[in-house]
């Protein structure tokens, strides 16, 4: 895989590409870089933004820096078929933006199955919709707004880096939240008791049986506490409870 930030604001990145994460993705043989928007925009200046069409407070991305840099990272030409994005190369480029559908574990998924994977970080008002046009996805990931794109495009990443072979041990993450759909179970560590509290007496019975069936049910309990829209979506009848 080749995953590339698009973003006007480089120096996010510099501690989440140090990151263990990232250099066992990269020891896998994947690429993970940063690209200056404004490499692909005009003049001494290098202007990625301007004022809004019919006013408005702030600057919007310009949308030309956009359409150049998505096609010197994927080899589209998205200028002469504006509006319509594409991705059968392998290639998806995603918008981050708070008018995008709820990133999941599922699109994480999808991701990591990608050859090129270019996210695209927003930033002031907003981005240029010519150029949200010309992409392949809309995500947010939460009904919330931050200072860009540039966090957001972290979490993605590193939520679809991980399912990378060879990021996390072998079968480490198809026991994490949201891969059954459910929460994960509870998880406890040394010492046995503390402050009148025990660990439950199952986990140190050494029954490997007995302890996977109290984590099914385990995480059905927590995912009924904590995350109850989940269980709208999901179908119990092979869960243990």
């Amino acid at each position: 895989m080749r995953l590339v930030f698009l973003s006007i604001a480089p120096e996010f990145f510099e501690s989440y590409l140090a990151s263990h994460a990232v250099q066992l993705a990269r020891r896998q043989g994947h690429s993970v870089e940063v690209s200056d928007l404004r490499d692909f925009a005009d003049g001494s200046f290098r202007q990625v933004s301007d004022s809004p069409f019919g006013g408005g407070r702030g600057v919007v991305l310009r949308a030309l820096p956009i359409f150049r840099a998505v096609e010197a990272l994927t080899g589209r030409r998205l200028q002469e078929r504006p509006g319509q994005p594409g991705g059968a190369d392998g290639s998806l480029v995603a918008a981050l933006t708070p008018t995008g559908v709820p990133f999941v574990q599922r699109t994480a998924h999808r991701y990591a199955a990608c050859d090129t994977l270019v996210l695209l970080c927003g930033r002031f008002e907003g981005i240029d919709e010519r150029a949200l046009e010309a992409v392949d996805e809309r995500i947010s990931i939460g009904d919330y707004i931050v200072t860009g794109g540039e966090i957001p495009a972290m979490a993605v990443a590193d939520a679809a880096l991980r399912l990378l072979p060879g990021v996390l041990k072998a079968g480490s993450a198809e026991e994490e939240s949201f891969e059954t759909g459910l929460l994960e179970y509870p998880q406890y560590t040394q010492p046995a008791e503390l402050f009148g509290q025990r660990v439950p007496e199952v986990l140190c019975s050494g029954d490997h049986a007995k302890v996977v069936a109290w984590r099914q049910a385990a995480a059905v309990r927590a995912t009924a506490r904590f995350r109850p829209d989940l269980l709208e979506t999901i179908d119990l009848t092979s869960q243990k409870r």
